[in-house]
């Protein structure tokens, strides 16, 4: 299965992830139009940043899940089929109960409706994920684990070697 993985180092803080991220589950999927929607689209995804160090973060899809355990309606569930935890919007409560228990802080509420939103890999995109494709310096990848693995292995012996 394919991850969304960032390198944190071509991370410029641009934000350009949130905003395609937001636009991409708007209701109109256009930014001038998302703008002007009654209910303001969600990002899903965010950009963090001390200072010196910005770093894009989003739902891991953990194996453990604790969303999914916490989650006392049901609404947070691990689809079989897809092998991604998704959130039924019509079930969600509103406890906050998965926001409580998330590690990363990545499941965020929807102020106009106290239900949450997460990651959901741009299921309505054919899990072409937006914010991998906004990116201007290409810090996301949409990767097998593999892959990310390998290349981030072969750029430390380039710069083991004094390659740029």
């Amino acid at each position: 299965m394919r991850q969304i993985l960032a390198k944190s180092e071509h991370c410029l803080g641009c934000k350009s992830c949130e905003l395609a991220c937001a636009v991409a589950h708007s209701s109109s999927k256009t930014l001038f139009a998302a703008i002007g929607e009654l209910i303001a689209p969600q990002k899903r995804i965010f950009v963090e940043s001390n200072g010196d160090l910005n770093f894009p973060l989003q739902c891991r899809q953990c194996l453990d899940s604790p969303c999914v355990h916490a989650c006392i309606s049901g609404a947070m569930q691990f689809d079989l089929k897809t092998g991604l935890i998704q959130v039924d919007d019509q079930t969600c409560v509103g406890c906050m109960m998965c926001v409580m228990v998330c590690p990363f802080g990545v499941i965020a509420e929807v102020p106009t409706t106290h239900r949450v939103v997460k990651c959901d890999r741009c299921q309505d995109l054919d899990y072409d994920p937006a914010c991998v494709s906004a990116c201007p310096t290409k810090a996301l990848e949409f990767v097998e684990v593999l892959e990310f693995a390998h290349s981030g292995r072969q750029a430390f012996l380039d710069q083991m070697k004094g390659v740029n």
